[in-house]
């Protein structure tokens, strides 16, 4: 299935699409050190990244018509800093919103489906009324918004044309640690598939549990098994939560599902940093109030497009004696879920806000995997009907 992708970074959301089978015809990202690390894995002939045909320009002046089929994928992360929490809040008012575009892609190219990644910013009270005219006009992108209208007149005239409706549209609050990420990374993903296909827009499940993690941790010890380690004593289960320690001993079965990556799941295997494939010690990694990072069972707090004083200590993890350590760029990459043999070429400190502002490997699939099998239940439809 062709995709079309805008806001690409260094690659996380192309990575899991590519892995759900999706081949994509263009891939559009403005920042030249984003660029060059998804030009280095293409050289390099990295699985999935080889034929990635990325164009590094503002997605402003992109003419979208130029691409001769229509995609039956749209797919991006639109810059979040206007609406993250760490940002300056001004939402549809800061020159970085993208949303725009994203909604002027749609219209232009007419995709079977979309799938958009932001910041759960996104859904803060302030910005409930941009959030409706994002819905609405990702629902109906055709209906443009003329230059003497506001936002809010645009949104009026949009949910009063119901009959232009073109796409259905939904909003997913996730946890990426619910879909196997090894990072607690609170987003939102808006979904669409086009109308007329008459295919159910399902939001995926979750597939992962915190109550799964406690149960190998504290209940059946299998955790600790599987990393070769004895059962910590009781003091370590304060540092979770006791109470719902001793609700799941009383369970005779397992919570469904799969448990919570943890930092030391996904680092399983790397060493100490050695030098090899940028799995190198940064040092000044400190401790102070507010500034703490991330234990090693369980997943990992959410990466920071920042290198050395990002605001929670995100970017660091807690040794087993206690001590802390910034994350290598190579373990930032497996808590985003990239291939040990995909590059960054850049510094730490630049490597690092391009993971910090990637989207999840992991996420990707499993979202692109789960509109892919929606998708393909249009295909055999068509099918069918040509036989």
């Amino acid at each position: 299935m062709r995709s079309v992708e805008l806001f690409s970074g260094c690659g996380g959301l192309a990575m899991g699409l590519s892995m759900a089978g999706f081949e994509h015809d263009l891939m559009v990202e403005w920042n030249g050190d984003a660029c060059a690390t998804i030009t280095q894995n293409k050289l390099r002939g990295i699985e999935y990244a080889s034929n990635w045909p990325i164009r590094c320009e503002d997605v402003r002046k992109i003419d979208w018509r130029e691409i001769d089929r229509e995609p039956h994928l749209v797919a991006g992360g639109p810059p979040c800093q206007p609406f993250s929490i760490g940002g300056r809040h001004t939402g549809n008012e800061d020159s970085r919103d993208m949303w725009p575009q994203a909604i002027r892609a749609v219209r232009d190219l007419s995709p079977r489906g979309f799938i958009f990644e932001n910041v759960k910013g996104l859904l803060r009270t302030a910005f409930a009324d941009y959030l409706a005219w994002i819905i609405a006009h990702l629902a109906s992108p055709h209906l443009e918004k003329f230059d003497h209208e506001t936002y809010q007149e645009h949104l009026t005239r949009l949910v009063g044309s119901p009959d232009e409706v073109v796409y259905d549209v939904k909003v997913l609050k996730v946890n990426t640690a619910d879909y196997g990420v090894a990072q607690k990374r609170h987003r939102v993903i808006i979904m669409g598939i086009r109308r007329n296909l008459g295919i159910p827009l399902a939001l995926p499940q979750p597939t992962h549990s915190r109550e799964r993690l406690l149960w190998d941790q504290w209940v059946t010890g299998q955790y600790w098994a599987r990393h070769g380690m004895p059962i910590p004593t009781d003091r370590r289960i304060a540092a979770t939560d006791s109470s719902l320690v001793q609700r799941l001993r009383r369970l005779t079965t397992p919570p469904v599902g799969s448990p919570w990556v943890t930092v030391r799941d996904a680092l399983l295997g790397l060493g100490e940093p050695n030098g090899r494939n940028k799995h190198i010690f940064q040092a000044g990694a400190r401790v102070y109030p507010g500034h703490t990072g991330s234990p090693l069972d369980q997943p990992a707090k959410a990466l920071k497009a920042g290198g050395h004083g990002v605001p929670g200590g995100e970017n660091m993890m807690v040794c087993d004696d206690g001590s802390v350590r910034y994350f290598t760029v190579r373990e930032a990459a497996r808590l985003q879920g990239f291939p040990d043999d995909f590059i960054f070429p850049c510094s730490w400190t630049e490597s690092m806000r391009q993971l910090g502002n990637a989207v999840p490997v992991k996420l990707a699939l499993t979202v692109g995997s789960h509109m892919r099998e929606a998708l393909n239940g249009d295909e055999e439809v068509e099918f069918l009907n040509a036989a």
